[in-house]
């Protein structure tokens, strides 16, 4: 049985080294899915420069308006490019045959996106795109190499291009050492990562919407176990008020 724990034990503290490690190049996302502001910017940037070819097949526009603080009209004017009714789920306009010709298949759904990967990896990703003509879109990223994506924010961000370090003499591969703006876009790091941040804080919003409720009746929660411990002490001391 001690054996047992023993290798139990080992086992997790080596899984959470190669998870730390796999992790060590992401950058921190900052989300706060309390923020509405931030949940009302990223949906209008998510649904100008991303909904086109990913669709949020789990969430709906009605539950999307209801949870963010907007109008009906608000939605279906500003954030609805399918013509879907109110009820209905975020789909993409792109019909798959398209999909499939320019990009070789259907772009994937992100409405659980931010649960498999989570968010610190979807702002890392979102900054790390950079121009390598060796690719057909001319688009790679650093983070997820050769993905079949093109930057969709480069006008904001600006084109980066790789800065290489020495070449391995091993696999005779020249790793990428960072990035660095080639060309400016039209934001400064500090606000292109708040537009990146305000993405990012969207989809951990699509990805479980109840955690927003969840958030609030987490205080009325912690109320109620104050006050029944308050009272469960109170009726100790009565219980106990005559033991000496």
């Amino acid at each position: 049985m001690l054996r047992g724990a023993v290798v139990l034990v080992t086992g997790l503290i080596l899984s959470f080294g190669a998870i730390a490690a796999g992790g060590g190049n992401l950058r921190h996302s900052g989300t706060d899915i309390g923020d509405v502001a931030s949940l009302q910017r990223g949906a209008k940037l998510y649904m100008n420069y991303c909904s086109g070819c990913h669709s949020l097949k789990y969430l709906r526009y009605s539950r999307m308006a209801e949870d963010l603080g907007l109008s009906e009209e608000e939605v279906m004017d500003n954030l609805n490019f399918t013509g879907a009714k109110f009820g209905e789920q975020i789909q993409v306009a792109m019909p798959p045959e398209h999909a499939t010709q320019w990009f070789g298949k259907m772009p994937p759904d992100l409405s659980v996106i931010s649960r498999v990967r989570g968010s610190d990896w979807i702002f890392t990703y979102l900054t790390s795109f950079y121009q390598d003509e060796s690719r057909p879109l001319g688009w790679n990223n650093l983070l997820f190499p050769n993905a079949s994506m093109p930057n969709p924010l480069w006008e904001m961000q600006g084109l980066q291009r790789p800065v290489y370090g020495k070449k391995d003499a091993a696999s005779g591969e020249t790793p990428v050492e960072h990035l660095e703006i080639a060309q400016p876009g039209s934001q400064n790091k500090v606000e292109f990562d708040q537009t990146v941040r305000d993405i990012t804080t969207f989809l951990e919003y699509a990805g479980e919407p109840a955690a927003l409720k969840r958030q609030s009746l987490g205080v009325w929660v912690i109320l109620f176990l104050a006050f029944f411990t308050f009272l469960a002490f109170l009726l100790k001391k009565e219980y106990w008020r005559d033991v000496k």
